[in-house]
């Protein structure tokens, strides 16, 4: 099965057991917006908490809000997203189809990661325990060739982006020969800028509507707030404000999903510290921020670093945490340095004074700023992603089983009387109403013992819980565990501490802070 396939059942798969559907499906959906369903919902929930709770519990110096979506339009001024807010977009004559000239040379080159793999593949086929990696990646002509090519077009991608040089950014997509997916042509447009936020009117038109704008990130609404949450609660520096909320890009080019879509959720944490020290909680920040993704044991092969070919205008540092979804590696999470930028044009543009009085240096300076910025949605399809499994049991049969993590699944435990009579559906509601005030659990009676089972694993569900006839003399139940399909006996009073310490984020912060 190709990961094109595995990627397209993972999509069904959402759909089928209520994670994500499209949105308004019933008048045949808006393009890359999407709605998470009764599953999806709580699998969502978790992530956040799990971030939040990793940021604002775990940190003595971090606080959170929740910034209004509508902003003033000068915020937008300043922070430079109305002047430069921009996508390089290019269209395919023939196909009539856009895309952003960016991500075609990035998927080029990604192709050429995949050239040097396969050869990698060959020759290990081929030497097999004598293979040598390293030396062969570092003697090979044919891989030396494709490394060479590789690494001439991305220094002048680089300096294309970081000079906005659209016409080479054509010119390196001509060189490379890179078609267009639907029409198999090079009948390329020119490269052209295209500003990304959504802009509406605020007021009634009599009395002269103002242009606002939904938010392309919700960072800005933390720095417009940094007094307010400095005084009041008394911040020293460094300390971090954290924030999740809905942030809306025009998305010309969304594909693949959740992974690029026009309404998305972020979770930012905006970390203020004095100038001359930001590289060095750059840095921390980095591994903080990777030990959280790895502690969810997807296999750390499947996270790396990518340091950006452009920085951005206010950054003068950034790197992107990518995970190996199903179509390579991706952006999951960002971390930059983005220097007074953002504090600095907020004072300017405002006239208000925006600076941190420090008592040890005796003096007044806009502090500097460490970013750490991730996707809900792309968390959820990394998650989503990494788990789903399609496993060939020992007696020929077949299961799809979604490995997620115990402490975000949607539902923690399933009660499942054996049959539906002689007091077993009596005692399982019994099990849930002592449960239910602290985990999602769910009750399910229906059809044989087996399918339920498939149900649960589908939607990732830890535990199963049997109440069957032995239960009423022994008050004992089964216990089935979703990954290795193991059983064993529970008393039932022991279910909440088994639970309890499966599903806490204990463990998981432990990881972190090790």
């Amino acid at each position: 099965m190709t990961q094109e396939e595995l990627f397209k059942k993972l999509i069904a798969h959402c759909k089928e057991y209520g994670f994500i559907f499209p949105s308004s499906e019933i008048y045949d959906g808006l393009g890359a917006v999407y709605d998470y369903g009764q599953n999806g919902v709580e699998l969502k929930n978790n992530i956040k908490s799990y971030w939040w709770d990793s940021m604002v519990k775990l940190h003595e110096n971090i606080v959170g809000i929740d910034a209004a979506i509508f902003m003033h339009p000068r915020v937008w001024e300043a922070s430079g997203h109305v002047g430069a807010f921009n996508d390089p977009l290019i269209d395919n004559k023939d196909s009539k189809k856009r895309y952003r000239a960016d991500v075609l040379v990035e998927d080029w080159m990604a192709k050429q990661e995949e050239k040097i793999e396969k050869e990698v593949e060959k020759a290990h086929k081929r030497f097999k325990e004598n293979f040598n990696r390293e030396q062969y990646l570092a003697t090979s002509p044919r891989v030396l060739e494709i490394k060479a090519k590789m690494d001439a077009v991305h220094e002048r991608f680089a300096t294309a982006l970081n000079d906005n040089n659209l016409e080479e950014l054509k010119q390196i997509i001509l060189d490379c020969e890179i078609v267009c997916p639907i029409s198999g042509t090079r009948n390329w447009t020119d490269v052209r800028q295209f500003n990304l936020m959504f802009s509406t009117q605020m007021g009634s038109t009599a009395d002269g509507a103002n242009t606002v704008y939904l938010r392309p990130e919700t960072a800005q609404g933390i720095f417009v707030n940094y007094l307010n949450v400095q005084k009041t609660g008394r911040m020293k520096l460094p300390f971090g404000i954290a924030q999740i909320g809905k942030a809306f890009r025009n998305e010309i080019v969304a594909r693949q999903f959740i992974f690029r879509m026009r309404e998305f959720e972020q979770m930012e944490m905006q970390f203020f510290v004095q100038p001359g020290t930001e590289m060095q909680w750059w840095s921390e920040w980095k591994e903080t921020r990777m030990a959280w993704h790895r502690a969810l044991g997807f296999g750390d092969e499947n996270y790396r670093f990518h340091d950006h070919d452009k920085l951005a205008h206010y950054a003068n540092a950034a790197t992107d945490i990518e995970f190996n979804f199903p179509f390579g590696f991706k952006e999951v999470e960002g971390i930059h340095s983005r220097t007074d930028f953002d504090l600095g044009r907020h004072q300017e543009f405002s006239g208000k004074k925006i600076q941190y009085f420090d008592p040890e240096r005796g003096e007044s300076y806009v502090p500097y700023v460490v970013e750490t910025s991730i996707g809900v949605d792309r968390m959820f399809l990394q998650i989503m992603s990494a788990a789903y499994t399609e496993e060939k049991l020992e007696n020929g049969e077949e299961r799809v089983v979604l490995r997620i993590p115990a402490a975000l699944a949607p539902t923690k435990v399933a009660v499942l009387p054996l049959v539906k009579k002689d007091g077993l559906p009596e005692v399982a509601r019994q099990i849930i109403d002592d449960l239910k005030y602290d985990y999602t659990v769910v009750y399910d009676e229906k059809d044989s013992i087996g399918k339920r089972y498939r149900r649960q694993d589908a939607i990732g569900t830890p535990f199963c819980v049997t109440v069957d006839h032995d239960t009423l003399n022994d008050g004992m139940v089964t216990v089935r565990h979703r990954d290795t399909m193991q059983q064993e006996r529970v008393k039932i009073e022991d279910l909440r501490a088994m639970v309890e310490k499966a599903v806490s984020f204990r463990e998981l912060f432990k990881k972190i802070k090790a």
